[in-house]
C-alpha cells in the first residue's frame, strides 16, 4: 500500500524470504486467503501497516479484515483503516463491527457508509467493549447483530461470524456452543472463521459436528503465526485457544531466543496449514499482528508442498 504523502518513508521490514520465494508467492492460491489488521494508532504503526500491506498484497488475499483493536478500542480508528485500505490497495476491506456499538442508529451509520464506500464484507462479532462505550449495548449476542444487518442491508454484505472449535471460553459444554453457532447461521452469516487453534482434529471434529447437525456454511481455519511465546501466551489465556503442552514446552525451553522460536513456530504452523489444506479448507484467514514475515514464511512452506 503506497505512502499517503509525499515524502514519507515507509519503513522497509527486513524478510528472510527470499526474492525467488518473493515472486513464487505473488503467484496467487488456489485456496483463497486472507489477513486481518488491527487499526493502527500512531504514525510509526500505520508506516509498519503500510510495509506489511506492500508484502502481503501481491498474494492476491480474497479479502483483508480489520479488528477494533486491542480489547475493543475506538469504532473510528476501525472505520478509518477500512476505507484507506479498499481504497489505496483495490482490495476488498471487511471491518469488525461489534455488538457493543453506543446504540442501533450508530450501527445503521455505520453500515450505511460502508455500503456507499463500496465495503460488501463485515466480520460480525459480540466482541469486547470499545472504549468510550458503557452499558450493556444495544444487541446482547452476535446472532441479533446478524439479524439487524440483514433486516437494513439485505444481501449487500457477505457476513462472517466467529466460530470456536476448542469452544468458547463461556460455554457450557459442546451442544451450548452449537446452539450459539447455529442461531448466527440462521440469522443470515455467509461464512464462518474460527478462533486460531494448533490442533488439526479439534477443527476437523468441530466441522464434523457442524455437518451432522446440518450446519452448512463454510468454516475457514484463523491461523496464528507463531514469534513471541510471551505475547501468545497471553492472547490464548484471554480467548481460550489451546497451546498443546509439548508446544509450549518448546517455546519455553527457547527462553529468549527470538530466532529458535520463530523458526519452530514457522515449522509448526505449516505442517498444520499443510494438514487442514489437505484435509479440505475452504480457506486459510491468516492473523497477521500487521506484520508480514511470519505469514510469509509460512505460506512459502505451503506452496513448496
Amino acid at each position: 500500500m503506497p505512502a499517503r504523502e509525499t515524502g514519507r518513508v515507509i519503513p522497509r521490514q527486513r524478510t528472510d524470504v527470499d526474492k525467488f520465494s518473493l515472486r513464487l508467492l505473488s503467484v496467487p492460491f488456489q485456496l483463497p486467503i486472507s489477513f486481518e489488521f488491527f487499526p493502527p494508532r500512531t504514525e510509526e504503526q500505520e508506516l509498519i501497516l503500510d510495509s506489511t500491506c506492500k508484502l502481503l498484497t501481491p498474494l492476491a488475499p480474497e479479502y483483508l479484515s480489520v479488528t477494533f483493536g486491542a480489547g475493543g478500542s475506538t469504532l473510528s480508528a476501525t472505520r478509518k483503516t477500512v476505507l484507506r485500505l479498499q481504497q489505496e490497495t483495490g482490495i476488498s476491506a471487511a471491518p469488525h463491527i461489534s455488538c457493543m456499538a453506543p446504540d442501533r442508529q450508530a450501527v445503521l451509520d455505520l453500515l450505511n457508509e460502508y455500503r456507499a464506500a463500496g465495503v460488501d464484507r463485515l466480520v460480525v462479532l459480540r466482541g469486547d467493549r470499545p472504549s468510550g462505550v458503557s452499558g450493556p449495548g444495544p444487541f446482547q449476542y452476535a446472532n441479533e447483530l446478524v439479524s439487524f444487518v440483514r433486516r437494513e442491508t439485505g444481501d449487500h454484505f457477505h457476513i462472517e461470524v466467529a466460530c470456536y472449535p476448542e469452544f468458547h471460553p463461556e460455554s457450557d459444554c459442546p451442544d451450548t456452543e452449537m446452539q450459539f453457532f447455529r442461531k448466527k447461521v440462521e440469522a443470515g452469516a455467509d461464512g464462518a472463521i474460527t478462533q486460531y487453534f494448533f490442533n488439526a482434529d479439534s477443527y476437523f471434529r468441530f466441522r464434523d459436528d457442524c455437518e451432522r447437525r446440518g450446519i452448512d456454511v463454510p468454516i475457514t481455519p484463523g491461523i496464528m503465526p507463531i514469534t513471541n511465546f510471551k505475547q501468545l501466551a497471553r492472547f490464548s489465556d484471554m480467548c481460550g485457544a489451546e497451546i498443546p503442552m509439548w508446544i509450549r514446552k518448546r517455546l519455553e525451553a527457547y527462553g529468549d531466543d527470538g530466532a529458535a522460536i520463530r523458526e519452530f513456530g514457522t515449522e509448526v504452523v505449516s505442517r498444520l496449514c499443510e494438514r487442514l489444506v489437505r484435509g479440505g479448507v475452504p480457506a486459510l484467514h491468516f492473523y497477521t499482528l500487521n506484520r508480514a514475515n511470519a505469514t510469509l514464511r509460512i505460506l512459502k512452506n505451503l506452496k513448496s508442498v
